[in-house]
């Protein structure tokens, strides 16, 4: 995820200004090869078979690092979490800088969303379980999926502005509705192994986009 570092001169040396800033990105660089040791483990073997001790191992760094930027394995799910975020972040600013059709953006933002959860069944079925389970993590876990029904909100209301999904719907209910359909397909895939992921949320977002969408105009000659 992308971190902007605001800095002054006036406010300290640009010898200072270096140190922090190479501090700051190596903290973010560390949590991040945390949260992808441990997502190739749940993915490999499962959440409840891997330990924080091969996290660690998988990430090479050590125990008390790991635990000074996640208190539990479970909290490590969070960092999934981040990484979907940060693709709807990428598609809103597309939607707004660029005059590709909305249907096209929240399209290809869906695969690329199933893209990681959809190379192992296992990986879903861990965040599923630590949603369902996790008193210590839900909360975190519900907080990233209200942030990103906000962010879907705000692609919807680019649509809207444009004529392209239908003025009378409410953009929070649309962004719900979206994510409603994606994870009702990421539980039916943990359901029926040997499909692909997209065969369950390709189909879905056409239908449910056929409800929100507003009819294509075509040029008449």
């Amino acid at each position: 995820m992308p971190i902007v570092f605001l800095s002054s001169e006036r406010a300290c040396p640009p010898v200072a200004n270096s140190v922090l800033g190479r501090r700051a990105r190596r903290r973010v660089e560390t949590r991040e090869r945390i949260v992808r040791a441990a997502l190739k483990l749940f993915a490999r073997q499962g959440f409840f078979a891997t330990t924080v001790e091969q996290i660690t191992q998988e990430a090479d760094v050590g125990k008390g690092t790991f635990f000074n930027y996640f208190p539990s394995k479970e909290r490590v799910l969070t960092g999934f979490g981040e990484f979907q975020l940060a693709k709807i972040r990428a598609a809103v600013e597309q939607a707004r800088e660029r005059s590709t059709p909305i249907r096209v953006v929240a399209r290809r933002l869906l695969l690329a969303l199933a893209e990681m959860p959809g190379e192992s069944i296992e990986l879903v079925r861990s965040f599923l379980l630590v949603i369902l389970s996790s008193g210590s993590a839900r909360p975190l876990i519900v907080q990233k999926l209200g942030e990103g029904r906000r962010l879907l909100g705000e692609l919807v209301g680019v649509g809207q502005r444009r004529g392209e999904i239908r003025d009378e719907l409410g953009r929070g209910a649309v962004a719900r509705h979206l994510q409603q359909m994606f994870f009702g397909g990421l539980l039916l895939w943990t359901l029926h192994p040997g499909t692909k992921l997209t065969k369950w949320i390709e189909p879905a977002f056409e239908s449910l986009w056929r409800s929100v969408g507003t009819p294509v105009r075509r040029n008449s000659r």
